[in-house]
């Protein structure tokens, strides 16, 4: 999954950059309200952590011109204000959740998994598609009971394509979910990934789970 972090306290920001990035997530982050705006603008995010006081904008504020512009990405809100009206504010305003500083980053993990997981409809950590299995939490990836070794990337590349199985993903969304700003390859890369993937999800069944979709893309699904 790749997240925007915005959160003004530098040594914080930067906690919570290594320790996404360590549990497998592209990462992007921020100091202020105004340059969520200029993050949003040149990439989707499946998550956004969002500090509520900040220069320039606040949280709230930018979480209001996020709804009003039709941006639904899931927000859960980071704050050291823990009065009720705060939180009920922010909930209203179109936060998915709020969680309180001092916190675990277990337990912020935990909720952005939590708010990911509702965006896609899906109830738990674990998604299948025909006879695979990956477990989000765990980074587990089994097809037909059998456990499957991938690298950081490959895995980010599948949990990508398993999160919108059935929909066709292009190269550039691909490279969008999987790589943050630093990244300079190009879409060629997504297709290399792609077949180490195949080698290791398809190459020793009969059902082929991932199809090209000549000119547009990529899909995970059965048939």
């Amino acid at each position: 999954m790749r997240i925007l972090i915005a959160e003004d306290e530098k040594s914080l920001n930067r906690i919570l950059v290594k320790q996404f990035t360590r549990a497998g997530y592209s990462v992007d982050s921020c100091f202020d309200g105004e340059s969520v705006f200029d993050y949003l603008a040149g990439a989707g995010y499946d998550a956004i952590v969002l500090d509520v006081m900040m220069p320039k904008l606040s949280g709230f504020e930018v979480l209001e011109k996020m709804r009003k512009s039709g941006n639904d990405t899931p927000v859960i809100f980071l704050t050291a204000k823990s009065e009720i009206e705060d939180k009920v504010y922010g909930l209203d305003s179109g936060a998915n959740d709020y969680l309180t500083k001092p916190f675990s980053f277990e337990e912020l993990a935990a909720r952005v998994r939590m708010i990911t997981r509702k965006s896609t409809g899906n109830s738990t950590n674990i998604y299948t598609v025909g006879d695979l299995t990956v477990n989000l939490k765990s980074r587990e990836v089994t097809r037909g009971g059998k456990n499957i070794e991938l690298s950081s990337k490959e895995y980010a590349i599948l949990e990508c394509l398993v999160r919108n199985a059935g929909t066709v993903m292009s190269r550039e969304k691909i490279e969008n979910s999987v790589w943050n700003y630093d990244y300079a390859g190009g879409t060629n890369v997504i297709d290399v990934y792609i077949r180490y993937l195949r080698k290791k999800i398809d190459d020793d069944f009969d059902v082929k789970l991932i199809h090209t979709v000549r000119g547009a893309g990529y899909v995970l699904k059965t048939q």
